[in-house]
């Protein structure tokens, strides 16, 4: 066990990471006044875990997925916190994916001016990314994340324990925040290239959990608002990401994010940003997650999504691409050029040239 500590100007956040932090540090919620909220596929799986921990308390639950990521399904929560009558000195428990931990804590946020809020991430993307650094949101008419606070939780608690029932397309959404940390820290980087044939292991994702954390939490801390630009370069692949994921959907979010990385990757050495053995090596991590990278049709739109992004100034698209090892920087390109970025690098997909 790890403990990470995250200092802002106005708050404290501690993540314990590794095995046996659930069991150590839930101990310290009992005695207080618990509102847990969850979705119906974690409550499933975890609904007796949280009886036996944490005795009877409130419990919101909500269909599982980005669909239920909406303005409704967070009022559907504050009202049934008025109902239950939670106070200000109450905590929110966050327990479940990403969904929940934005959605939670976007409720825990806006709840009375705000109430103490413990994320307790059951997927590995949680886990790695989500769950830390106090960004909370649900969409808005297609806009992912457009309605939303920063609210730093009390507490994180990454337990592995919760990876044992994750499905293989859940472990491929969060190794894709965690390629994409590879992409943003050498240390990351050299220990992915090490395990490539061993990223799925549990062993190698509990180490890892704790590397992608600390360098989360160091961004963070110099940059809580996403005000000196310095956070911005979290959003790696996620341009390109969150636009397919709009326009295509039928795959996860962290694999959107691998794919946007591979599809701007492209971009960077066309640029002549990056390239050589490195560029090479990150195309090898991305496709040892995924196993391929469509080559999509219609890309038009997509520039058209990408171009609303909320990172965007001055009508351009603003991309966070790999450099060299453990450096990134930001391109802003004409929507045009993208699309046709985009529609070239699906072309050399298609003829296996990239």
């Amino acid at each position: 066990m790890q403990d990470i500590v995250l200092k802002t100007p106005t708050v404290e956040s501690v993540i314990h990471c590794g095995a046996g932090t659930f069991e150590k540090y839930s101990q310290n919620l009992k005695g207080r006044r618990l509102f847990v909220i969850t979705d119906d596929t974690v409550n499933e799986l975890y609904a007796g875990l949280i009886a036996s921990t944490f005795g009877k308390v409130d419990k919101f639950v909500f269909p599982a997925g980005e669909e239920s990521k909406t303005p409704q399904t967070l009022l559907n929560i504050l009202n049934r916190m008025l109902e239950a009558g939670i106070k200000r000195n109450d905590t929110v428990v966050a327990f479940g994916g990403g969904v929940v931990g934005d959605i939670a804590g976007l409720a825990a946020s806006l709840y009375m001016r705000g109430v103490c809020l413990v994320q307790i991430p059951t997927t590995l993307l949680a886990q790695v990314d989500s769950s830390v650094g106090g960004k909370t949101a649900v969409d808005l008419n297609g806009v992912k994340n457009v309605l939303g606070t920063f609210y730093q939780p009390e507490e994180v608690i990454a337990d592995p324990l919760f990876f044992k029932t994750l499905t293989v397309r859940e472990m491929r959404c969060g190794l894709g925040e965690i390629v994409k940390y590879g992409a943003l820290n050498k240390n990351v980087y050299d220990k992915l290239l090490i395990n490539e044939n061993n990223l799925f292991s549990l062993d190698f994702l509990e180490e890892i959990v704790y590397d992608c954390v600390a360098h989360k939490a160091d961004v963070v801390t110099k940059d809580e608002h996403d005000l000196t630009g310095l956070r911005k370069s979290l959003n790696l692949g996620h341009t390109t990401g969150h636009a397919l994921e709009l326009k295509y959907g039928g795959l996860s979010h962290g694999e959107y994010v691998l794919i946007g990385a591979y599809y701007e990757l492209y971009i960077a050495q066309n640029l002549n940003i990056c390239g050589g053995q490195y560029s090479e090596n990150l195309k090898k991590l991305i496709l040892r997650v995924l196993d391929e990278v469509p080559a999509f049709d219609g890309l038009e739109s997509v520039g058209e999504v990408a171009l609303h992004d909320k990172k965007n100034s001055d009508g351009l698209i603003s991309l966070v691409v790999p450099k060299s090892e453990g450096e990134w920087t930001e391109v802003k390109i004409e929507k045009k050029k993208y699309i046709s970025a985009l529609t070239e690098c699906a072309q050399k997909i298609r003829e296996n040239k990239w």
